[in-house]
């Protein structure tokens, strides 16, 4: 008897440590905000002025997230699956601005990298094929040789003393010739915090101001309609990579 309890013991050690070794998972819901500065962006209502001294409205606004990384302190990566990692934001459907995380390693990440758009190497088919219907839906692709467009961006502007018009910024990589993708790192201040089975939150808003204002300024009247652009996509997208920033606010 003094035997078989001694077995029934050590099995019970050895299941236990197994469990103790087990990877844990938890959930991260990521939430995208959309403001001009610190103002909430209002669709086809609200009026905003860029340092250009142009008054717009938005109209449209839509981008592509993409290739999500969490980093913890030691550098180490927790990369989400390529295939489920392509994401649409677009400001006139607020469960698009929501994005669930799900099966994360649980663990203190500091940092979080994403794409702004979609890298070529994974253009047209490798790994997104799942995407594709969405970014067509949503007119967020020229054609298939073309590529996706990142950005959609429209509305209308006054500049100062001039005439109203319509501006269209369509931006995105052309082909192989041209990269407009960007990667985008942030500091989370270790705030991001994967515990087992649960679900944490992350806020990140998005200061469409920057667009026209970031690491360079942009006039819409120096041209308002810019789509397969050479020369002013990627002055466009670099101000993009500049107009993400983690939300305070985040647990």
């Amino acid at each position: 008897m003094k035997k078989f309890t001694f077995i029934v013991f050590v099995l019970m050690a050895v299941i236990s440590c197994k469990n103790d070794d087990a990877p844990t998972f938890g959930t991260l819901e990521i939430n995208f905000t959309n403001k001009v500065g610190t103002d909430l962006i209002g669709l086809n209502t609200a009026s905003y002025t860029n340092q250009s001294n142009e008054s717009y409205t938005i109209t449209e606004l839509k981008y592509i997230i993409s290739n999500i990384v969490l980093i913890k302190e030691n550098g180490e990566e927790f990369i989400y699956p390529v295939e489920d990692s392509y994401f649409l934001i677009n400001e006139e459907i607020p469960s698009s601005k929501r994005i669930t995380l799900n099966n994360i390693d649980t663990g203190v990440y500091n940092k979080i990298k994403f794409g702004f758009g979609v890298d070529q190497s994974n253009y047209p088919l490798n790994g997104i094929a799942n995407f594709i219907p969405t970014a067509e839906e949503n007119g967020m692709l020229w054609s298939w040789s073309a590529g996706y467009k990142f950005l959609k961006f429209e509305g209308s502007f006054t500049p100062q003393g001039g005439t109203a018009g319509d501006f269209l910024l369509h931006i995105g990589s052309h082909g192989t010739a041209l990269d407009n993708y960007k990667e985008i790192i942030l500091d989370a201040s270790s705030i991001i915090t994967i515990g087992d089975e649960t679900t944490s939150n992350l806020s990140i808003d998005a200061d469409i101001a920057k667009i026209f204002d970031g690491i360079n300024t942009y006039s819409l009247e120096q041209k308002s309609d810019v789509q397969v652009d050479p020369v002013n996509a990627p002055i466009l997208a670099e101000n993009v990579g500049t107009m993400f920033t983690i939300n305070s606010n985040s647990n």
